[in-house]
């Protein structure tokens, strides 16, 4: 297994980061925290002219054609800065269901749309008591005539309030309870969105539907048959979201190393004390680290290979390690780090948001012990 990046991928990382520090510098967080989408529109499209909207969409529905690699790197990038949006929901969950589960017709439809930013999709999938286990789904659609009739509520729906369409994950009664996903109008009747407070300011909403008519036609894939794919689907998050986490650890790390050599006391630098010494020592194992499984899975990801083990390695160490190192970032920076107008807080937040999702460490560690038979 070759990890290294190809020059290809270098440019991409560096120019990346580049135009991130530029315009989507961390205060846009803070900025945008009260703003209803939760970022700037103008954002968004230069997104999509920069081809990062359509990276993983084959050149055919009007992506470039990228590999699970490069969109790795661009939520790295993402992470240093706190990037808000609808990135992650749009690209890496919902656009990613329709290329796996949609019809040529949908795919057709839908994909070009969400690469050149016209489109907002979220995969809602997440439930009360469903957390992490589409296997625990409780929302039915049952068959009527031509069309579907959906119950039920999702939690933590990722710009449902603003979203084009909802992907939403059911138990289908039509086809002995499997699960399936279907297309869904957020402007259904009986259908309704609350937006809650997140500790990362992210814009996730509780959705529940009553009764929500949805046409049959607007199924993706065969009915009842989604499951498989949605757990390679998870996985695929899984791996994204360490990268994400990577990129917020390592622009929590960096900060504290310049910190630690520029604060003063006792009249000399504080990293030159071992205590402060050890933590930097600490931090950068944890985040190079988290930086090789999370490569190693995006890896086998991109050359379509199982990585189910690997998805799992990588979100319980970067899970673990992005707790660990925020928190000593704290101890480092001392009590101005938890002023609201210091960035460091900023990135505790994503860092422990970023670390229950998809599930936390814990929770992959019982994955890894189920892969190894256990």
């Amino acid at each position: 297994m070759k990890l290294e990046l190809t020059k290809e991928q270098k440019r991409l990382k560096s120019s990346a980061r580049d135009y991130l520090k530029k315009e989507c510098p961390v205060s846009l967080m803070r900025e945008m925290k009260d703003d209803r989408h939760g970022f700037p529109q103008k954002t968004w499209k230069q997104l999509a002219d920069l081809g990062w909207l359509g990276i993983v969409i084959p050149e055919a529905y009007g992506g470039t054609g990228g590999s699970f690699v490069d969109l790795a790197i661009i939520l790295e990038a993402m992470g240093e800065v706190c990037c808000p949006g609808p990135f992650f929901s749009t690209v890496v969950l919902a656009g990613q269901t329709v290329l796996k589960l949609g019809s040529e017709t949908q795919k057709q439809d839908l994909l070009p749309h969400l690469a050149d930013g016209k489109l907002i999709l979220s995969l809602a999938l997440n439930e009360p008591g469903a957390w992490c286990n589409p296997k625990e789904i409780r929302t039915v659609a049952g068959r009527e005539g031509n069309d579907y009739i959906l119950n039920g509520t999702k939690l933590f729906v990722e710009s449902a309030h603003i979203a084009d369409y909802l992907l939403c994950v059911v138990k289908d009664q039509s086809a002995a309870d499997g699960l399936s996903v279907l297309l869904v109008d957020p402007k259904s009747n009986g259908i309704d969105t609350t937006l809650l407070e997140t500790l990362a300011y992210e814009k996730q909403c509780e959705v529940i539907f009553n009764n929500v008519c949805v046409p049959a036609e607007n199924i993706l894939g065969e009915a009842g048959q989604a499951g498989a794919i949605l757990e390679t689907l998870q996985e695929q998050a899984v791996v994204a979201k360490c990268a994400e986490l990577l990129g917020v650890i390592q622009a929590a790390f960096d900060q504290s190393v310049t910190y630690a050599k520029e604060r003063k006391q006792f009249g000399k630098a504080i990293g030159s004390f071992q205590s402060m010494q050890h933590h930097c020592a600490n931090m950068v194992i944890d985040v190079d680290g988290a930086r090789l499984l999370t490569y190693a899975a995006a890896w086998k990801i991109a050359k379509n290979q199982p990585a189910a083990l690997e998805a799992a390695m990588a979100k319980s160490w970067t899970s673990t390690a992005a707790r660990k190192v925020t928190s000593l970032a704290h101890q480092i920076h001392g009590a101005i780090s938890f002023c609201d107008e210091h960035d460091l807080h900023l990135y505790y937040r994503k860092a422990k948001a970023g670390e229950v999702a998809f599930g936390d460490s814990n929770h992959h560690l019982d994955n890894i012990a189920g892969q190894l038979g256990l």
